[in-house]
């Protein structure tokens, strides 16, 4: 950013951000305040966001929410307006990610995957519309996945619940442009993450699976948080319906398939 606070360029901006407790979803909190803008940080675990949240200061609030309950988004609707009058971004980043074959899913884990991943943006928009369509050059962003524009082995449930999702932004932003909401989606890849980074390898073998990419390396959460930034400001006025791929080239071809 080349400016911050009051002169950043979400100066003004109220947001809700969810899945905001770690990762990519903290990372996009801290540059949205950075840039200027009011934040209602959410997550299902609201204890480890309260936790960092703390320190940030009255331009961000934190709530528990989890973004299948429709309960939940009634409320996080009703305390963005009573915080901050009012709400301009709405970033749907929760998610869940496991890496399971067909035959190795389950029924139950295959519909909470998608329940997460897809349903929780579509219960969001459609609960944030009408306080959306009152704000002030209102967008949505979406976070789906390389594994929504390509096929990886192993991820079954979790790279179909990113194609739907990205179904989903399309459709929603055709129905939301008549309300003067703009909706688009960032699209990122091997991220530094601790949903990426998670499992039984080693933080560096992780990294190292990725030294093939196009960049040389995975990404950093910052990164797809400017991004975000960039969609959520006035900057991106004229875009709605994009995607913006944050992969360091991955989709090229030239790098591992996973994600």
């Amino acid at each position: 950013m080349t400016a911050t606070g009051s002169d950043g360029i979400l100066a003004g901006k109220r947001a809700i951000v969810t899945g905001a407790a770690r990762g990519q979803g903290r990372a996009i909190v801290e540059t949205f305040v950075e840039a200027g803008a009011k934040v209602l940080a959410t997550d299902v675990d609201g204890d480890v966001l309260a936790g960092w949240t703390s320190h940030l200061g009255e331009d961000v609030s934190a709530l528990r929410l989890d973004v299948t309950s429709e309960e939940d988004w009634r409320l996080a609707v009703t305390t963005v307006n009573t915080l901050f009058g009012g709400l301009d971004v709405l970033v749907n980043n929760a998610g869940i990610l496991r890496r399971r074959s067909l035959q190795e899913e389950s029924s139950e884990d295959f519909e909470k995957m998608w329940r997460v991943n897809c349903l929780g943006p579509f219960l969001g928009m459609k609960a944030c519309a009408a306080l959306l369509a009152e704000g002030n050059g209102s967008s949505v962003i979406n976070t789906e996945s390389v594994a929504a524009a390509s096929a990886f082995a192993d991820h079954v449930s979790y790279g179909s619940s990113k194609w739907a999702l990205r179904g989903l932004t399309r459709f929603a932003a055709l129905d939301l442009s008549a309300l003067g909401i703009r909706v688009n989606a960032v699209l990122p890849g091997p991220i530094a993450t601790p949903m990426m980074l998670a499992g039984d390898d080693t933080d560096h073998d992780v990294r190292a699976r990725f030294a093939n990419l196009p960049l040389g390396r995975m990404g950093e959460a910052s990164e797809v948080a400017s991004v975000v930034a960039f969609l959520a400001s006035d900057l991106a006025s004229y875009v709605t319906g994009s995607e913006f791929v944050v992969d360091g080239g991955q989709l090229t071809g030239s790098a591992p398939a996973d994600s």
